[in-house]
């Protein structure tokens, strides 16, 4: 049991390293960008030495991705309220976004972009556009390739960045905005 009780205290305690290194990391970069991230400043303000962090991640791209997803994790918003209704899937998808970008701008907009082909973010654009489709809720003439790319553009930071500039517009008033623009892809209401 004591074997145990040691295993519990070592992985909290690398919990605690890899919540440290992330910190100083995200602090460093909504400081002074992704491109300016040194492994050494993490280190200094972590508390940890570098090898410590090359061991955690790998290398300083590894460090910055994990920082990207440890940030879109925290600031996950509460689940879409189930809707069934793919207009309503986008008015939720589009709510999320805000809320997520509204949470930290300063350091999403430090944040260098990371996208791939394979991302599943982009996979969740084109099923939404595939199930407006298949339910008639796009508008005459719109392919699934435009209405991916709109859902891609109205949930992306770049535009709630411009809509918002830093307080502008509340997340709530940016997301009706997003939601009337993207009316240029939906079908008129019934």
């Amino acid at each position: 049991m004591n074997g145990r009780h040691d295993l519990g205290k070592r992985q909290a305690g690398v919990d605690r390293t890899r919540a440290a290194v992330l910190a100083a990391a995200r602090e460093l970069v909504a400081a002074g960008g992704g491109s300016a991230l040194n492994v050494g400043a993490v280190a200094r303000r972590a508390g940890v030495s570098r090898l410590t962090i090359y061991n955690r991640f790998g290398s300083r791209s590894e460090l910055l991705r994990a920082v990207v997803g440890e940030a879109h994790a925290r600031t996950r918003p509460p689940a879409a309220n189930g809707a069934t209704d793919p207009r309503e899937e986008l008015r939720d998808r589009i709510t999320a976004a805000c809320a997520v970008w509204s949470s930290d701008p300063a350091l999403f907009r430090a944040l260098p972009t990371m996208t791939s082909t394979g991302d599943p973010v982009a996979m969740k654009d084109r099923a939404l556009a595939e199930r407006l489709a298949s339910a008639d809720q796009l508008r005459p003439g719109c392919s699934l390739k435009e209405a991916e790319d709109v859902i891609g553009a109205l949930t992306s930071f770049a535009v709630f960045d411009r809509l918002h500039q830093d307080g502008r517009r509340s997340s709530t008033a940016i997301a009706e905005i997003l939601m009337r623009l993207a009316g240029a892809i939906l079908s008129p209401a019934s």
